[in-house]
């Protein structure tokens, strides 16, 4: 089921998260989507210097979708409603950049970190083609509204995921489900999807072999944490000594969507399909190691 939750600003808004139960969680398994969210507000969106298709090229788009299976096959979803140019929950809370406000920022924003310095951090200043998102500065009060309103309540969902699964199961494995774009002038895929487990940090080894070997047995060529190793879900999260296991899964969108029009291609449903026999294969696993 849904778990509703009002968002802050507009009572017309989604809530910032949905949360799709199975009946009955089956095996230690989670997943979660920060970056497929597509609300826009109207105001972000006259503010915004970009017509609505290019801001909507920094989404991780129908990621939701490839998952939908999930909560039919025993596991949850959780997925964000709100766009992560508008709110990356990806981020540390506060990682801010000075030049984008209009005013100084509290002593306790993070403005230094390479995410910041790259345009990319909480609140986005560039879309990923480098592309400047705001007509205007914005107020510090406008960034609190997002963090509070919108990463706050994603992240108590997640973290109380975690908590509620690692009590059932004594350990448990969160796959952090994202989409990466094919680069420019790259030739042919580099590879279809590449597992971030923080260079062995956010997951038990066991854990990264479970899911590699299972996506490799369905054809999908793959590499290790390069150049995805894992954003601030996977380092924030990722606690493989105390049998919680994270590991950001990125899917070239190449396989399924349109990246110019953020568009469906047919390559979705196949996709979806190997994702629910993943799943399926996961669900079916041993688990024994979580508890050591």
């Amino acid at each position: 089921m849904d778990l509703p939750i009002k968002s802050p600003d507009r009572l017309d808004s989604p809530p910032p998260f949905l949360l799709q139960r199975p009946a009955e969680p089956l095996a230690p398994l989670l997943l979660a989507s920060p970056h497929s969210g597509r609300h826009y507000p109207a105001a972000f969106l006259a503010d915004s210097r970009l017509d609505p298709v290019a801001l909507r090229r920094s989404e991780d788009g129908f990621v939701e979708e490839i998952f939908a299976g999930a909560p039919g096959l025993g596991v949850p979803l959780l997925a964000a409603t709100f766009p992560r140019v508008y709110c990356d929950a990806n981020r540390e809370p506060w990682e801010l950049d000075p030049g984008m406000f209009d005013g100084p920022l509290p002593e306790f924003v993070n403005s230094a970190s390479p995410r910041v310095g790259a345009g990319l951090g909480t609140i986005a200043r560039v879309v990923a083609s480098g592309e400047a998102v705001y007509r205007r500065r914005l107020s510090f009060d406008e960034a609190a509204d997002r963090v509070r309103g919108l990463w706050e309540p994603y992240h108590a969902a997640l973290s109380g995921l975690i908590a509620e699964t690692t009590r059932r199961f004594g350990g448990c494995l969160l796959i952090d489900c994202h989409s990466m774009p094919s680069l420019p002038g790259e030739s042919g895929r580099v590879a279809d999807m590449i597992l971030g487990d923080a260079h062995g940090t956010a997951a038990a080894p066991r854990a990264t072999r479970l899911l590699e070997e299972a996506l490799s047995g369905l054809g999908y060529r793959l590499r290790r944490n390069d150049p995805y190793a894992g954003g601030y879900v996977t380092r924030h999260y990722g606690r493989p000594r105390d049998g919680v296991q994270v590991i950001q899964l990125e899917i070239a969108r190449s396989l399924y969507m349109d990246e110019r029009r953020v568009q469906r291609l047919p390559g979705l449903a196949t996709l979806r399909a190997d994702m629910d026999r993943l799943l399926a294969a996961l669900v079916a696993a041993d688990w024994d190691f979580l508890r050591g």
